[in-house]
């Protein structure tokens, strides 16, 4: 005896409503990456070369909100265009187009933007300026998330200068209180991007006195998967040994996954560091 096609169809409805995973319990993939400033000079790794090679990176790994360093113009328009991500962000020269972007790019489908801004990591971050005895003007740009499922978070972007010492613990301090003065929710944060410090830096040490931040490599539910560096300097033949870009994470959520991703095509990295991405529920 054939049960009624409509008994089926609710049994398998039902089914369906018992077994599947709750909406809450959906995670997100978070990466850092210095994709490094279309430079003419960097001959056998031109952009032009390495721009598919990065795109496809952040596809095939499903990364849904990427910080990205070193971005011109012209590449924060191409990686948007071909990702279909939307970002924030402003150039460190002038507050507007000029000089290097740290911008946040995410996939509109899944986040909704609420708010956004950029400071200098400077005495006087409100406007293009360069910081304590920093060599470039250096940026962080930040925004404030809310996903499909009704999680809100923020995520903050930075770029420490690669030469001053005061200024890249200086930029910590900064950070610390602009995040505080920024989150008055107290929402979950996401603080990442090419810090240019190993863990034993000072101006790492600083964050991680803080009760409330933990660096997400550390956390991670699984051992962090790769080398235990980022900086390859594009050397396909030296693995880089020094971890200098960073994920930090506060709040309620938790960490599943951290690795330091090494795709390659030819012998030829996309970057001359490698992506950073973590997996993590809220």
């Amino acid at each position: 005896m054939s049960l009624p096609r409509t008994t089926v169809l609710l049994s398998f409805l039902l089914l369906l409503v018992l077994f599947a995973p709750p909406i809450s319990a959906q995670t997100h993939r978070v990466a850092t990456f210095n994709i490094r400033w279309d430079n003419p000079n960097d001959v056998g790794n031109l952009w032009k070369d390495r721009a598919p090679q990065v795109i496809q990176l952040i596809q095939f790994h499903q990364i849904g909100i990427v910080g990205t360093q070193e971005v011109l113009t012209h590449q924060l328009r191409q990686l948007n265009e071909e990702l279909g991500f939307a970002s924030i962000g402003v150039g460190r020269d002038d507050g507007a187009t000029k000089g290097e972007f740290s911008p946040i790019h995410y996939d509109p489908a899944r986040y909704k933007l609420e708010d956004s801004g950029t400071f200098w990591l400077s005495p006087s971050p409100e406007v293009p300026s360069k910081g304590w005895d920093a060599a470039l003007n250096r940026i962080c740009t930040w925004g404030k998330f809310t996903s499909l499922e009704g999680s809100r978070f923020y995520v903050f972007n930075v770029h420490y200068d690669h030469i001053g010492q005061q200024a890249r613990k200086e930029s910590s301090k900064l950070v610390l209180s602009k995040i505080k003065e920024i989150n008055q929710e107290g929402l979950p944060v996401i603080w990442m991007g090419d810090f240019n410090v190993e863990p034993e830096n000072p101006a790492y040490q600083v964050i991680l006195n803080q009760e409330a931040w933990k660096d997400a490599r550390l956390i991670a539910k699984l051992p962090s998967y790769g080398p235990k560096g980022t900086f390859s300097g594009f050397d396909w033949d030296r693995m880089p040994a020094g971890i200098i870009d960073h994920i930090f994470v506060q709040g309620k959520l938790e960490v599943l996954r951290h690795g330091i991703l090494t795709d390659n095509y030819g012998k030829k990295y996309p970057s001359d560091h490698f992506p950073v991405l973590v997996e993590l529920k809220f």
